[in-house]
């Protein structure tokens, strides 16, 4: 085998350089890419979308396990309990960010045992509601919310997830009584508003983008900063009178605590190379709206910890637990 540098290893650019560099427990071997979540979201699609990139440019089989649960916390245990080889990393969600402040026992510490492997990229939420319903507006939301309080619901991938927390704040700031509905995943939660068992959605323009080009859901807000160019007929939440309310979904990949640097950066490097092909960044970006970051674990870091701050003040203000 060539005796590659460590700076070869992380700067060369090339993911099989990288790959030479990784340690022998993880040449050959199958990697799984644990999404702790059910088929169907938008984890799930990322994945999918990621496996046969990451095969080609490792070199090895990457199998795709949903581990539902907990919100994220089952998967992200069996991650953290992996050896730290690269033959399994964690695709999650922003939940993640919530699970030491939602669980009074979480199994993992997510700062302590995962370390940051690549931030993929961030997505606006929407809320939206089945084609059946009644709401064109999040006015109507409100009118019907006050008029038979607790009796409009919403549902979100999970609680915890961003879209539980952002309609928690958004009831408080509003003044009315919503209930949320909580689903293990994107793919339930949507089938249940198209076959209109419930009222709303909240969930990342990710997931949702795709069933409202099939017309089978509307759009009633969106929590960016501005309006999705998709979207140009629907008012922010900022536009509706909520000043300085935003509320953004992000995918990041973990790996256990203890991956060799140069295994960290063969990853990263097939996971970038993979997400800038134009046809799946097309399919991301015009899709499901998602802003790609492509950032590695320094900025994932970053980013991972503002986020424990923000959010999970939010869960315990509101003493929100998991289900």
């Amino acid at each position: 085998m060539p005796d590659f540098t460590r700076r070869t290893t992380i700067f060369g650019g090339a993911a099989t350089l990288a790959l030479t560099a990784m340690p022998a427990v993880a040449q050959g071997s199958a990697m799984t890419l644990v999404v702790p979540f059910p088929p169907g979201g938008s984890t799930d699609t990322l994945a999918r979308i990621l496996q046969p990139g990451l095969e080609k440019r490792l070199g090895r089989t990457v199998i795709v396990d949903n581990r539902p649960g907990a919100a994220g916390s089952i998967g992200a245990a069996q991650v953290a309990r992996a050896a730290p080889n690269g033959s399994s990393i964690l695709l999650t969600f922003d939940s993640h960010a919530v699970i030491p402040t939602l669980l009074d026992q979480p199994t993992v510490d997510v700062e302590k045992d995962l370390q940051p492997v690549f931030l993929v990229g961030t997505a606006p939420y929407l809320l939206a509601t089945g084609e059946a319903k009644p709401f064109k507006s999040f006015a109507d939301v409100l009118a019907a919310a006050k008029a038979t309080p607790g009796k409009v619901n919403f549902g979100s991938v999970g609680n915890g997830t961003i879209g539980h927390l952002a309609m928690t704040l958004l009831g408080k700031r509003s003044g009315t009584e919503l209930t949320h509905v909580s689903f293990r995943g994107g793919g339930p939660a949507m089938n249940d508003l198209i076959g209109g068992h419930i009222d709303l959605v909240c969930g990342s323009a990710a997931l949702i983008m795709p069933h409202i080009k099939g017309g089978k859901v509307r759009p009633v807000m969106q929590f960016g900063v501005k309006r999705l160019d998709k979207l140009k007929d629907t008012q922010t939440a900022i536009e509706a009178g909520f000043d300085g309310f935003t509320a953004e979904a992000w995918w990041g990949a973990f790996a256990p605590k203890g991956t060799p640097a140069a295994v960290v950066a063969a990853i990263e490097t097939a996971m970038r190379e993979t997400l800038k092909e134009p046809e799946i960044s097309s399919r991301l970006i015009e899709a499901q709206e998602m802003t790609l970051t492509l950032g590695g674990p320094a900025e994932l870091d970053v980013f991972f910890k503002k986020e424990i701050g923000i959010w999970g003040k939010v869960v315990r203000e509101n003493q929100i637990k998991a289900q």
